[in-house]
């Protein structure tokens, strides 16, 4: 009994830590996302106004 909670224990400690580097994947990632959204708009209006 004790052994399989020890099993299960690792187990969950690993998935964490790779959910974990997967939130921190797809914050950067979204933050590049709103970035380019932005310059792309800023862009439009720029070319709008000139």
């Amino acid at each position: 009994m004790i052994k399989s909670l020890i099993i299960l224990f690792c187990i969950l400690c690993f998935s964490g830590c790779a959910t974990w580097g997967g939130i921190k994947k797809d914050t950067r990632d979204g933050a590049e996302w709103t970035k380019e959204k932005i310059n792309q708009g800023a862009n439009y209006v720029k070319e709008k106004t000139d």
